[in-house]
């Protein structure tokens, strides 16, 4: 296996027990092709670390904030879905300490691999909690995570990208943005669908996806870059 110290000079951590952090970064479909690969998939220390993580926040979000729990339950779900987990993961290097099978190695899909990383991260959260306690798990979602949480509510990512669109759209034209399909084509079990975003007649951006929903919500993320809202 790699040097595993790099990772822990990223992670800013020292482990008593290195295959924990091993295990944390091993991927099921890796030990489908090395069955005599000594340690476990990732899947049990995910499970923990999730819970680990969503207390962790839960608790700060609890203690810090008076405000009610709907807009709790937001801020920490734009904590701690996928694609923050993910940008987080890229930032400390955890992709290339990975142990994935070729198929999962190769595969280009940017959805598929940022849950693999948000995986990850949930499983390191998981091994650090196993070997250094809730202390130290908490000083690193802390630092690693809720440290996001000022960016997260300047820029309002606690909403979804259509409703930040809207927002912005309502404050500065008095206006609610249109979606039109401009294509849709594949069969039913893969489909592709490409949608714009309108301002009355001008379009401000388009998104592909494989529904509706999901070309719209890229169509909107695009739309916020486009305005520089």
């Amino acid at each position: 296996m790699d040097d595993f110290k790099t990772l822990e000079k990223n992670l800013g951590l020292k482990f008593k027990n290195q295959d924990l952090l091993k295990s944390a970064v091993v991927h099921r479909s890796y030990l489908n092709e090395h069955k005599s690969f000594p340690l476990d998939h990732n899947e049990r220390l995910e499970f923990l670390g999730d819970a680990v993580l969503e207390l962790v926040v839960t608790e700060h979000l609890f203690r810090a904030y008076p405000n009610p729990e709907g807009e709790l339950t937001n801020w920490r779900a734009s904590l701690v879905n996928s694609k923050m987990l993910a940008e987080i993961a890229t930032s400390l290097k955890i992709e290339k300490y990975l142990h994935l099978s070729r198929g999962e190695t190769q595969d280009q899909n940017p959805k598929a691999r940022n849950y693999i990383l948000a995986n990850a991260l949930e499983a390191i959260i998981g091994a650090v909690y196993m070997d250094k306690g809730i202390k130290a798990a908490k000083k690193f979602i802390t630092d690693q995570v809720l440290a996001k949480l000022p960016y997260v509510l300047a820029n309002q990512l606690y909403l979804d990208p259509k409703s930040r669109f809207q927002e912005k759209a309502q404050e500065f034209y008095g206006i609610t943005p249109i979606y039109k399909v401009e294509e849709e084509s594949g069969p039913d079990h893969k489909r592709f669908f490409r949608v714009g975003v309108y301002l009355n007649e001008e379009k401000v951006a388009e998104g592909e996806g494989t529904s509706k929903q999901e070309a719209q919500v890229k169509a909107a993320e695009n739309a916020l870059k486009e305005k520089r809202w």
